[in-house]
């Protein structure tokens, strides 16, 4: 049987112990095919990117954010894969500019 209360868990304390001992923050944005934007603060971890919050502006304005604190509801959820910027759509963005979406 799987323990979901232990793999939850075990998922918060790590994205817990990458936010509070990160030392290098990356920011990213990406904007959908359906018009929202995907917000991301990203920290290197065994040569990935790992994003440990993460926020979507719906074309709507709706707000939903993820992190160690808030893993997922019904609107989505923290990725759980590493980003890659070569390969992925995203755009470097001052930590400024992610703050201002994170916090609103």
């Amino acid at each position: 049987m799987v323990d979901l209360e232990r793999i939850k868990a075990e998922t918060v304390a790590y994205f817990r112990a990458l936010d509070e001992a990160a030392t290098l923050r990356h920011h990213f944005c990406h904007a959908d095919e359906d018009g929202g934007l995907w917000y991301f603060e990203a920290v290197p971890d065994r040569g990935e990117l790992i994003a440990i919050k993460q926020a979507e502006l719906t074309p709507a304005g709706q707000l939903h954010r993820y992190s160690w604190e808030h893993l997922e509801d019904e609107h989505g959820f923290l990725t759980d894969q590493a980003l890659d910027p070569e390969r992925d759509p995203l755009k470097a963005i001052p930590a400024e500019e992610f703050q201002r979406v994170w916090t609103r």
